[in-house]
């Protein structure tokens, strides 16, 4: 994969995160003073990272996607804000009323053997046998495992997700591109981490594992930070992508 020429493109001119956590975009009277900086396509993704505008700043144009982004909450009967709430991203569905969620469908989709379940309405599995990609150990209780969003839902979040539909989160959150079974204390160690700052202990599964963190960031045209983008460019071109 051409990574430089196809992945999710920073803005020509760039809205500049100062160290101190101000947006400032070319309006700015200290845009062309600002040095050391992240960079970020829009006002809006720059304040969904933990920015700030400057102060008296009535930037038309942020005022317009937060206004846009209200509206539609409000249309969905729900606040909004930039905060992360995990309850906007409605996850593990059972969408053939069938009582196996999104969850239980996986582990026995991807069980090596016959799974068992906790009860006869095999509703929940208790047991099986899966592989683990983070750590290439085979696990047998499926209590020891989690579902991991490749992309976590706060990253998605925080780089371009804030401003998205209930049924955007949605999808997002249930996109079986965009998940993995592992051994829970693994996923647990990497929370809401991108490939920058956290990778699969097992080396020979880490490429597979950021090309697959790639792949989902530019299906949901999520925007990386600078700094990001330098570090997952890198990585990627060292895996032969």
């Amino acid at each position: 994969m051409a990574f430089l020429s196809t992945e999710t493109v920073l803005a020509e001119v760039p809205v500049k995160k100062s160290r101190s956590g101000i947006c400032h975009d070319t309006t700015s009277n200290y845009y062309s003073k600002t040095k050391n900086y992240e960079s970020y396509p829009t006002l809006v993704a720059c304040i969904n990272s933990g920015g700030r505008l400057p102060k008296g700043n009535t930037k038309v144009t942020a005022k317009e996607q937060v206004a846009q982004a209200t509206q539609e909450a409000k249309q969905e009967g729900r606040n909004f804000n930039y905060v992360y709430n995990r309850d906007d991203w409605n996850h593990w569905l059972d969408t053939d009323g069938d009582c196996q969620n999104l969850r239980a469908e996986l582990l026995i989709e991807q069980s090596l053997i016959q799974p068992t379940f906790t009860k006869p309405n095999k509703c929940t599995v208790k047991t099986g046998q899966w592989y683990d990609p983070f750590s290439n150990e085979t696990y047998l209780s499926a209590s020891q495992l989690q579902i991991d969003h490749i992309v976590p839902l706060k990253w998605a979040h925080e780089h371009g997700g804030a401003t998205w539909t209930l049924d955007q989160k949605e999808q997002f959150a249930n996109d079986t591109g965009n998940l993995l079974i592992v051994y829970g204390p693994l996923n647990g160690s990497k929370s809401a981490q991108g490939p920058d700052s956290w990778l699969p202990p097992y080396h020979p599964f880490r490429c597979d594992y950021i090309k697959s963190f790639d792949d989902n960031v530019q299906k949901y045209l999520l925007v990386y930070t600078a700094k990001e983008h330098r570090v997952i460019s890198r990585m990627l071109a060292k895996c032969g992508h």
